[in-house]
């Protein structure tokens, strides 16, 4: 049960109350000693914990921020696409092929079926289909019933009448400017560098993705396990969720009075106590999953505390046997805890894993790092670099054992890839290639 996630903890809750006739829904507004004479499970009044509980804030659970409250109901991309085909002049032949294609059509704009397949399907002409697909494409958004992100780039750069043949050959040679091979790209389409800067700026002014603009479906938000706030006095106020926890009791009334009607062998006896047995179980496995929770990310919150305090530079080396042992539980166990477990804190939303890092030795024979740290701290030089100073994987490497950090250049090669973040050759080419523009703007 640790590892359920919120859905399929409700989804497991559900069953078990639709085939015990003995356990029932726990009301919202109602805590233990307002139901009469119920054992429950999943009470929002559990034990709040932290570094100094003698100075946390009572905060009532009503007292946080409701996510549900932030979100909008936006229109969504395929009914922003039926409205349009409804005020398009189609035919009635014309608008069946529309509506199918809107069907294909996913949640980033691209249309994800060939105009051969849907003329097979509809037993039409595949030119019919051609010429649909073309009206559609003047929608907005503009790049919209694309196949490819070629042709979502030139649906784009027609409406903005720049489709030029430099522009084309550019749109046709993506692969080289994913590559930033800007040498072979300025051959190719028979430009000069200024040209190139100016073509790059316009590719780079377009939306790869124009679906993306809008709500597809029903709103999704991260629903948190654990909240954590400053107390007052110094320390974290560190509670558990109440809306993430199913509330159940047991009927005492109706297990009393089915009890008294039964025999003490009958089948109806025994069927009663396998289902009391059972309801018994389940509330006692919603509370210790509660508490359990509430102690890994307690141990979390203690080990992070410099994280929560400072940011991402001062997150520690952690793994799961360190909490376990702090904890006196199983490795295994604070792993399922921490799987699909998200955690609120003044730095943001984040999923209980994304406390355990690899520890990275520190030159001077101080505290480790966290390779996560290492990474923003990467990340961090590389986007102070300036034009004429671009820093190789060895120079990163040198720079990071200044800070104490003992890290190979093979490893800062392989945290910079993860990153997406190009290298030195490929960085010091587009910043050549940027300041040239910059220059040639300001002398004009």
């Amino acid at each position: 049960m640790l590892q359920l996630t919120h859905a399929e903890l409700h989804q497991f809750v559900d069953q078990e109350l639709e085939k015990n006739p003995l356990l029932e829904p726990a009301p919202n507004d109602e805590g233990p000693g307002e139901v009469e004479g119920p054992s429950w499970a999943g009470s929002p009044d559990l034990p709040r914990q932290g570094k100094s509980q003698s100075n946390a804030t009572n905060t009532a659970p009503g007292d946080r921020p409701a996510f549900e409250e932030f979100v909008a109901l936006a229109e969504t991309l395929h009914d922003h696409v039926a409205r349009q085909i409804s005020l398009t002049a189609f035919t009635p032949h014309e608008r069946l092929i529309a509506n199918q294609l809107a069907g294909h059509l996913d949640d980033t704009g691209y249309v994800q079926v060939s105009p051969s397949d849907l003329a097979g399907n509809l037993n039409v002409g595949q030119a019919d289909v051609e010429r649909v697909l073309g009206i559609l494409q003047h929608f907005d958004p503009p790049g919209i019933f694309a196949r490819t992100l070629s042709e979502c780039l030139e649906i784009q750069l027609r409406e903005r009448n720049r489709f030029d043949p430099a522009m084309a050959v550019l749109v046709a040679n993506l692969e080289m400017l994913a590559r930033r091979d800007f040498q072979k790209l300025k051959l190719r389409c028979g430009v000069d560098e200024e040209d190139l800067l100016d073509m790059l700026q316009e590719i780079r002014a377009l939306d790869p993705k124009p679906g993306n603009t809008f709500q597809s479906g029903t709103p999704e938000c991260v629903i948190p396990d654990v909240w954590v706030m400053p107390a007052h006095g110094g320390g974290w106020q560190i509670e558990l969720d109440p809306n993430t926890l199913p509330k159940v009791l047991i009927n005492q009334s109706y297990v009393a009075e089915v009890s008294s009607r039964a025999a003490k062998k009958s089948k109806d006896m025994t069927f009663l106590n396998e289902c009391l047995q059972n309801a018994n179980w389940l509330i006692r496995s919603l509370d210790q999953r509660a508490k359990t929770i509430l102690k890994v990310a307690t141990e979390i919150v203690r080990q992070q505390d410099a994280f929560l305090q400072y940011g991402v530079d001062y997150l520690r080396p952690l793994n799961l046997r360190t909490v376990a042992d702090a904890i006196n539980m199983h490795e295994s166990t604070v792993s399922r805890v921490t799987s699909n477990k998200y955690m609120v804190t003044p730095r943001g939303v984040f999923e209980l894993k994304y406390f355990f890092t690899v520890a990275i030795a520190s030159c001077e024979g101080g505290d480790a790092h966290s390779a996560e740290a290492v990474r923003h701290r990467i990340k961090a030089m590389v986007a102070e670099e300036s034009f004429d100073s671009v820093l190789s994987d060895d120079d990163i490497a040198d720079r990071l054992k200044e800070c104490g950090i003992d890290l190979a250049r093979r490893t800062v090669t392989k945290y910079r890839e993860a990153m997406n973040i190009p290298s030195s050759i490929q960085r010091r080419r587009e910043k050549r290639l940027w300041r040239n523009g910059d220059q040639s703007l300001k002398d004009s």
